[in-house]
């Protein structure tokens, strides 16, 4: 077979002169789903008949085998493909680069544990061309949709990150929560270099992201019970959540780990004082106690940061006991910084409570600066860490 390139001088492998363009791409991140994959390409040869699709893996370097198993379905269908990251991670990035590696004028975001009622993608993708709409999604919650496949607490989880996710949406959509959708190309081309990425709703992100409303189509699924392997949420996947929320009503004036960075720095303020209070009444001496108090508090900030601020780089072992002496040093130079720029403001000013928050104010973005570069900017975000 000749290799053909097409008019941007791309390489169209495996493709005849005459074989037609694929449509659809089926994007499916995956993590330790090994048992699951060959199950679902064989549900999507059944319902896509006469559809030219593909479907895009996207791994975040599963230990089970996971990769291998795609290879071995590439290796019998080239209408398989793998994407297999590794030092990254998170649903929303890995969608985003499925969706980049393909060419097709429309996407399906599915997940691959069958939890998704592949019989409704005819539907989506016709009602996606036929009505000219941006995205169609399957949702729980509408005319005979059911999440049946879910435990109570997950789907009184679904249903209060739906209530919290219509602060940024933009749209009343019934299933914001919703991990099964279809959308057009163009559609997601408009908003890609907006999208946080951050999570694992990418849904939530597409909608939040874009500069107009979406045009929009729910169309009713069943929600069926997981096969094989384990659910993913976790405390980790409520962080990304939380921070994509965060990053949709405030990231572009200011940082969202820049702000849950002051809220930790502000309960480090509490710890402090409390401490310095116990500590007098205790007959320290006020030196001993202030010093006790400021260890206790930069401790304090240290800890809760590296759950908090930086939990998908938490920081372990060895690396994290470095860390705080690092974090240590850091607001030392802070302080230092704090007190030098609330002098100059208060010399010039004469207002106190303007120099003290201008002091502040240059503390905590040295200390989340230099704290970002110096500890928590080379722990690999890909490596996953159990909730």
């Amino acid at each position: 077979m000749d290799d053909k390139f097409d008019a941007c001088g791309t390489l169209a492998v495996g493709r005849g002169a005459g074989a037609p363009p694929t449509e659809l791409t089926i994007i499916v991140p995956t993590f330790n789903e090994r048992r699951n994959v060959g199950l679902l390409f064989e549900r999507l040869q059944d319902v896509l008949q006469g559809t030219e699709w593909e479907i895009v893996f996207v791994d975040d370097d599963s230990p089970d085998g996971t990769c291998d198993a795609i290879r071995r379905l590439a290796h019998q269908d080239r209408r398989v493909r793998l994407i297999e990251r590794i030092g990254r991670r998170g649903l929303s990035s890995a969608v985003v680069e499925g969706v980049l590696s393909s060419t097709a004028a429309y996407f399906v975001v599915m997940d691959a544990d069958l939890q998704h009622d592949e019989t409704m993608l005819p539907v989506m993708l016709n009602r996606l061309k036929s009505a000219d709409l941006d995205v169609v999604v399957g949702s729980r919650y509408t005319g005979s949709g059911s999440a049946e496949g879910l435990s109570p607490y997950r789907q009184a989880v679904s249903r209060l990150g739906g209530r919290v996710s219509r602060i940024v949406l933009g749209a009343d959509l019934t299933d914001p929560m919703s991990g099964f959708f279809a959308v057009r190309r163009s559609a997601f081309d408009e908003v890609a270099r907006s999208l946080s990425q951050q999570g694992f709703k990418i849904l939530l992100d597409i909608f939040a992201s874009s500069q107009r409303p979406l045009r929009f189509e729910e169309v009713p699924c069943k929600f069926h019970a997981r096969r094989h392997g384990e659910s993913k949420l976790d405390s980790m996947v409520a962080w990304e959540f939380g921070m994509l929320i965060l990053d949709k009503l405030v990231g572009r004036y200011v940082p969202p780990r820049l702000i849950v960075f002051a809220f930790v720095g502000g309960s480090g303020l509490v710890v402090h004082l409390t401490i310095l209070y116990l500590a007098l009444q205790s007959g320290f001496s006020f030196y001993l106690a202030q010093t006790t108090a400021v260890v206790s508090a930069i401790t304090w900030n240290y800890v809760f940061n590296n759950l908090i601020t930086y939990r998908d780089r938490r920081l372990q072992g060895w690396a994290f006991v470095r860390g705080l002496f690092v974090f240590g040093a850091v607001c030392g130079v802070g302080a230092i910084a704090n007190v030098g720029v609330a002098e100059v403001f208060y010399d010039s000013s004469q207002i106190w409570w303007l120099a003290g928050l201008a002091g502040a104010v240059v503390g905590v973005v040295w200390n989340f600066a230099a704290s970002s570069y110096l500890m928590w900017r080379n722990c690999a975000p890909g490596r996953r860490v159990a909730a």
